[in-house]
Parts: structure tokens; C-alpha cells; sequence
């Protein structure tokens, strides 16, 4: 499915803070070799290679129109298109990912490939949304099963690719010598007429709006509006609070 990074990137600010959290707690002085797996347009990269000038630093993504965006902006950082859950790599100091393994299933098998490519004492740092009991996401699921075609929209939806905290650490303590995982509550305070869906139009309703077309297109993505403005009314100010929960990983090998 295509991705629009013109759309993504109007919640920049707030896309890329969880990244700049996850940074806090990367303690790594000179690495060498860096990935960024599932590094869009690469506004996070480039916070990689502000901190660390004289690293190998290489942005990983599937999305052509993304890496498009990326190499654009920031000409002087390495550019790959891969299908993250197929990246190998040996000796890395840091593999990094903002946002986009929530988009990959089989977390199992994953993140203990992506522990095992660490060099020694290299680290591997992951964020991911776990907002999917919220509205932003809930709401999704419960408009496609109203509608006549949620049979064919169903498929487009999967919202169970991220596990809870303790999943992470189980899988990752046997191959680590220490691990740190938390979750985090940010609360965005938006501006516009429908920012939520403005928000979640760039990431989460994507694949089901790529699916749709004609009239079904419009009813689906004005329900959706609906549904999200009694969800994030609107306070005194004319702005919207919008709640996203975030869980964070760091483990060094």
C-alpha cells in the first residue's frame, strides 16, 4: 500500500518526540554502524546522524514514495528499500526503529533475529503505538463491521502485531545481558476541524482508505470523521486532546 509522506509528516512534531525519548536512553558513545528500520521520511534518521556525525548510518524502509522523501531531504544519509522482517545484518552497534514494527507480525521471531545481529555491546531500541484499545484504532474495527463489505475490509486491519511489555522481555532476556522496557501517554493537543483523522489517515486508516473507492471511499471516510469528532470533542479553546500510548524497548547485547 502507498504511503503519503506529505500526510505523515504534518504531525511531525509529534511523531517524532517518542523518538527523541527512545534516543535519551541509548547510552552509546561512538557507534559505527547504525540502522533505522522503517524509516519513512526520514525526519527520525536524521536525529541518528545529528547525534552521531561519524557513524555508518543506513535508513531501511519499504515504501518508495518514503525513501523518495527521505533522499530529498536529507541527501547525505544512506537510503534501502527492504521489507524490515527480512533485514539481516552482522556487528551492528545500534538498530534503531520509530514507529513501524507495529506494522510487522511475528514479533517472536523478529526481535530475537534483530538481538542476534548485535555486535558486542551493540543496542537494539524499538517504539511502537499500543493505542489499539483506544478510539483512534477501536473505531476502525468497529466502522469496518458495520459496513457491507467489512468481509474485504477485514483484511486491510491488523492491530495485534504489538504485545504487551512482558512479551518483549521474555523473548529478549535470554539473549541480552540487560533489558529496559516501558510505556509512555502522550497527549497531543491537536489543531483543526479533524485532526485525529487528519492523524490517523497518515498511518493506521491507510491500508482500508487505499482499499475503498468511489461513494464507499466518501461514506467510510466521513464516518470515520464523525466518529472521531464524538470521540476527541473539540474543548473551549477549539483544540482536540489526543491520547497516544506508546511502549518502548532498549536492550544491550
Amino acid at each position: 500500500m502507498a504511503w503519503d509522506p506529505n500526510l505523515y509528516l504534518i504531525f511531525e512534531k509529534y511523531r517524532r518526540q517518542p523518538a527523541i525519548d527512545l534516543l535519551a536512553h541509548i547510552n552509546l558513545e561512538r557507534p559505527k554502524v547504525v540502522f533505522d528500520l522503517g524509516c519513512g521520511p526520514g525526519n527520525v534518521t536524521a536525529l541518528l546522524s545529528e547525534r552521531w556525525p561519524s557513524a555508518n548510518i543506513t535508513g531501511v524502509d519499504s515504501s518508495s514514495e518514503m525513501l523518495t522523501k527521505a533522499a530529498e531531504i536529507y541527501p547525505g544519509i544512506a537510503w534501502s528499500k527492504q521489507d524490515i522482517s527480512e533485514f539481516a545484518a552482522t556487528d551492528v552497534d545500534l538498530i534503531f526503529s520509530n514507529a513501524a514494527f507495529n506494522w510487522v507480525p511475528n514479533h517472536a521471531r523478529l526481535i530475537a533475529s534483530l538481538a542476534r545481529f548485535l555486535g558486542e555491546a551493540g543496542i537494539l531500541a524499538i517504539q511502537m503505538p499500543r493505542n489499539y484499545e483506544q478510539p483512534s484504532h477501536a473505531q476502525i474495527v468497529d466502522c469496518i463491521e458495520s459496513r457491507p463489505s467489512r468481509h474485504h475490509l477485514r483484511q486491510f486491519v491488523d492491530f495485534t502485531h504489538v504485545q504487551p511489555p512482558a512479551f518483549y522481555h521474555d523473548v529478549l532476556a535470554p539473549l541480552v545481558r540487560n533489558v529496559e522496557i516501558w510505556e509512555t501517554n502522550y497527549f497531543h493537543v491537536l489543531q483543526g476541524d479533524d485532526p485525529v483523522l487528519e492523524w490517523v489517515m497518515g498511518t493506521a486508516l491507510r491500508p482500508v482508505v487505499n482499499a475503498l473507492s468511489g461513494s464507499e471511499k466518501r461514506d467510510f471516510v466521513e464516518e470515520m470523521r464523525q466518529r472521531y469528532r464524538d470521540a476527541y470533542p473539540r474543548g473551549p479553546d477549539g483544540t482536540t486532546l489526543f491520547a497516544m500510548q506508546r511502549l518502548f524497548v532498549v536492550a544491550q547485547r
